[in-house]
C-alpha cells in the first residue's frame, strides 16, 4: 500500500468516492437533499497550493482518498492563525479495516506539519462511531457538538 498525490487523472475515481460519502453520511443527516451531492470542489483541491488531495493506491488502484486544507481562523482569540482542515476521507467497503484511512490521514497530517500547521481539524457526524473510533485511534479528541432543533 503506497500513498501520493492526487491528480487531474484521478478526478472520476475521486468522484465515484465522494458519492461514496455521500451514501455513508445519509443516515446520519436526514437534512441531505436527494440524488447526488458534491460536497468538495476536487479539481480546485487537486490544484491549489494550500490544499493536499491523497490518495491510497493499492496494485495500481486508488482505494482510499483524503484531503487537508490550510484555512485562515475566523477568529481573533485563538492562539493560532490558521489550521488544516482534513476532510473526503473515504476507503472502499472491500478494503475497510486494514489501516488505509489511518495510512492517509499521517500523511495529511505530516504534510500538514511540514507547512508550519500545528492545529488539524476534522468533522465527523457523532452518530457515526466507525469513524469516530477510527479519528480517536488516529489521535483525535472531540471538540465541539454542533446540535439541531428541527
Amino acid at each position: 500500500m503506497t500513498t501520493r498525490e492526487a491528480t487531474e487523472q484521478d478526478l472520476n475515481t475521486l468522484l465515484e468516492f465522494e458519492q461514496g460519502i455521500v451514501t455513508t453520511e445519509r443516515p446520519f443527516n436526514i437534512t441531505l437533499i436527494d440524488g447526488e451531492i458534491h460536497y468538495y470542489d476536487l479539481l480546485h483541491l487537486i490544484q491549489s497550493p494550500d490544499a493536499s488531495v491523497i490518495v491510497a493506491v493499492e496494485n495500481n488502484e486508488i482505494v482510499g482518498s483524503g484531503y487537508a486544507l490550510i484555512k485562515q481562523t475566523e477568529k481573533d482569540y485563538y492562539n493560532f492563525n490558521s489550521f488544516a482542515y482534513l476532510g473526503f476521507m473515504y476507503v472502499k467497503p472491500e478494503y475497510r479495516g486494514r489501516g488505509i484511512n489511518k495510512l492517509v490521514l499521517d500523511e495529511l497530517i505530516r504534510w500538514a506539519r511540514s507547512r508550519g500547521i500545528s492545529e488539524i481539524r476534522l468533522d465527523v457526524y457523532d452518530q457515526n462511531e466507525a469513524a469516530v473510533k477510527a479519528y480517536e485511534k488516529a489521535g483525535f479528541e472531540p471538540l465541539l457538538l454542533t446540535m439541531r432543533l428541527k
